[in-house]
């Protein structure tokens, strides 16, 4: 298997764990892309000849050619250098790395205790709109796809800060954040994100994860916390590959909240945390463990001609993503634009046009006010037919169930020809 990744790809957790645990041939590829193929050459780059290394994976295993797919490191991985925060990169500065075996001895764990023995506990209760700021789930490599500034975040959560650095720390692999911690409420999320404070104080997002504490002892039993009880938790972040800079900060932040991510469990609460006995636990790659490798280097991406297709730029264009607030109400709201597909034409006349909007609201007390919507619209046409469906999608909550009420139309030369709605309730159960 040949499984291939980007950093800004939600499925980048994935490449890890087959190369941990499967038993077969294989081989990892991650690079710093989003949910795009890597030849394609979308923010972020930089692209690769995806195409030949796919073409050498095949040559090798359909028709026994000698190709070298299986003389390279298990893991080639890109090393992300730090960058200001930004929703959009068309290159990220780094550098590719190898590793023979995985987990690789050239890795190993930095605990970082977040407080000194004698610390303080501290109550972390973060508005529900924290969050907002957390970019797109499937980055596409849209302008405003990924995390911008996480200052407004961190603002809204616990933060642990280290001193310093003193020199370049690189980690590749999954963090983990080891929590002593008491919920207020049987129910509760914990996230915590660790980011790259520069000395003028802007913070990158460079990693994330979240734990629903009712899955603390593994995903196949849900158990209930009990208020007013000290546990030890510990949970994986995102995969990463990143170097931090000398001079810069490694920041924890700690929070309860995560929306639209993570929908909000149904009564408010607040966790407390011991610093002393919490501590990050940073996978660092052993800068000389390139010492006489070889660079790792890649063709030029080549592709076939596009399709001429005519590209129709909307009349009034609409912005990708908005957050407003209503000050009286308390009310945050997220508006979406995915920006999937637009209008286009194709040679043998077929118009194709989608729309979407998503939106999130939440008030920042109130986790029963969470309402999640989408609409799309997807019409194609051409001269004598037009054919157009339409559906919308709504999900809210109460304290004992989600609801969900969607429908679809279709639509055809301009007349409905069929509807159907739908009404669910599930219960929550651990959510």
């Amino acid at each position: 298997m040949l499984a291939v990744g980007g950093w800004a790809d939600p499925y980048r957790d994935t490449v890890p764990r087959l190369l941990e645990h499967l038993d077969a041939p294989v081989r990892g590829l991650i690079g710093p892309w989003s949910h795009q193929y890597p030849d394609r050459g979308l923010p972020p780059g930089p692209a690769i000849g995806f195409l030949q290394e796919t073409l050498r994976w095949w040559d090798h295993w359909l028709k026994d050619e000698p190709t070298g797919v299986m003389d390279e490191p298990l893991l080639r991985a890109w090393i992300n250098d730090p960058v200001p925060p930004a929703t959009s990169y068309e290159t990220m500065p780094g550098r590719w790395v190898g590793e023979d075996t995985w987990p690789s001895p050239s890795v190993s764990w930095d605990a970082r205790p977040l407080g000194g023995p004698a610390a303080e506990p501290v109550i972390v209760r973060s508005p529900l709109h924290t969050g907002l700021d957390a970019g797109r789930f499937f980055p596409f490599g849209n302008a405003t796809d990924l995390p911008p500034d996480q200052r407004e975040e961190d603002g809204r959560s616990r933060c642990f800060d280290s001193a310093p650095l003193t020199e370049r720390v690189e980690i590749l692999g999954r963090p983990r954040v080891r929590l002593r911690l008491d919920s207020a409420t049987p129910r509760a999320h914990v996230i915590a994100r660790v980011c790259d404070v520069a000395p003028d104080g802007s913070s990158t997002l460079v990693t994330r994860g979240v734990l629903n504490l009712m899955s603390r002892h593994g995903r196949e039993k849900a158990v209930e916390w009990e208020p007013g009880t000290y546990e030890d938790v510990e949970f994986e972040l995102n995969a990463t590959g990143y170097a931090f800079p000398p001079g810069h900060r490694v920041r924890v932040a700690v929070s309860d909240a995560y929306w639209p991510w993570v929908w909000p469990h149904g009564e408010r609460g607040h966790l407390t945390v011991r610093p002393g006995e919490s501590a990050l636990l940073l996978p660092v790659r052993d800068p000389g463990a390139d010492a006489g490798r070889p660079p790792i280097v890649f063709e030029e991406p080549e592709q076939a001609p596009p399709l001429p297709v005519t590209v129709d730029a909307p009349a009034e264009p609409r912005p990708e993503r908005t957050v407003t607030h209503d000050v009286a109400t308390g009310e945050w709201v997220l508006d979406v634009d995915p920006n999937y597909g637009g209008s286009r034409t194709y040679p043998d006349g077929l118009r194709y046009e989608e729309s979407a909007r998503e939106t999130y609201r939440i008030r920042s007390d109130d986790p029963l006010s969470a309402v999640a919507s989408s609409r799309w619209t997807i019409r194609l046409r051409r001269d004598g037919w037009d054919a157009e469906i339409r559906t919308a999608t709504e999900l809210r909550a109460t304290a004992e169930e989600f609801i969900m009420d969607s429908s679809i139309e279709a639509r055809a030369n301009g007349e409905t020809v069929a509807t159907r709605t739908w009404h669910r309730t599930t219960p929550r159960t651990s959510a």
